[in-house]
């Protein structure tokens, strides 16, 4: 699993930042959570192809994060983009998604679904599930959780040493499922271990609440917003947005293994004070930066 921050700017963008997108990389999907002005030209720069896009789930419908869609779905339009793209939103999501259609001229040769997501796991597959929580920021606002499943893993000295051969009795083992060989029952246990899935949460442009710390529970990184630092807290209370000072106070009480802070107020030059901040109170944090990747 790799993850791109294409961009980490809240509101304005900057010289150094664009507004909000991230792009979860996992076999053969290719999730982008958000979808920020200038986000399809953050790709290029990235060397990622647009259509390695498989789903683009949106947080709210405020500019800064949905304003990249219209380029975005026009290019793929235009390219050999042979998949069905999936469109993951609020309440509303279907209605404006029409509207933005009503308000631009489109090439519609792109097969798309768009589906509005409730609270709870919204998708799932053999691989992972995608949940959704409601957060305040006084219009309809996700939070999300992508959860990696459990792995059944082969331990190739205990095979060699029962010697299975490679082939279906090993496919089994790994579906969890006992064989034979040799006149001997072989358990999945015997020669296989489970690997943790890894999860990852995306928190931003909400005010602290309870359900930020549902969608951060146990994650391995949370990716969350600090538009602001704590001596902003008032205005960052008034915008229904947070501090990372509060970031740091989810992925603490949440149990979180690593913290990125990102959607960074452009009024911040650089982002030291941020991450000092969060600092604070939780120690394995790091400011992201546009086009930085972490591997899960």
């Amino acid at each position: 699993m790799q993850i791109t921050f294409l961009g980490t700017s809240s509101m304005v963008p900057t010289k150094e930042r664009n507004q909000i997108a991230v792009f979860l990389s996992y076999g053969s999907e290719g999730i982008l959570f958000d979808c920020g002005e200038g986000t399809q030209r953050q790709f290029k720069i990235a060397g990622i192809s647009l259509t390695k896009v498989t789903k683009i789930i949106i947080s709210h419908w405020h500019g800064d994060h949905v304003l990249g869609l219209p380029g975005l779905m026009q290019t793929l339009s235009s390219l050999d983009y042979t998949g069905r793209l999936e469109i993951y939103g609020p309440s509303g999501t279907k209605k404006r998604m029409e509207k933005m259609f009503e308000a631009f001229v489109f090439d519609r040769r792109l097969d798309f679904d768009v589906k509005e997501v409730k609270t709870g796991a919204f998708f799932e597959n053999d691989d992972f599930i995608i949940e959704a929580f409601q957060l305040e920021h006084g219009i309809e606002t996700l939070g999300y959780r992508f959860i990696e499943k459990d792995k059944r893993k082969v331990d190739m000295k205990k095979v060699k040493k029962f010697g299975i051969p490679s082939g279906p009795l090993i496919g089994k083992l790994q579906q969890s499922k006992p064989i034979d060989h040799n006149g001997r029952k072989i358990m999945p246990d015997d020669v296989t271990y489970i690997e943790k899935g890894k999860k990852v949460a995306y928190i931003t442009d909400t005010a602290l609440c309870d359900a930020c710390y549902k969608t951060a529970e146990n994650a391995d990184l949370l990716i969350c917003e600090a538009t602001y630092s704590s001596k902003l807290v008032d205005k960052s209370e008034e915008h229904g947005h947070m501090t990372a000072k509060h970031s740091a106070q989810i992925a603490n009480k949440a149990n979180v293994k690593q913290l990125v802070l990102i959607h960074f107020s452009a009024r911040y030059k650089n982002t030291q004070e941020l991450e000092e901040d969060a600092r604070d109170i939780f120690d394995n944090v790091i400011c992201a930066k546009d086009f930085m990747k972490i591997e899960l």
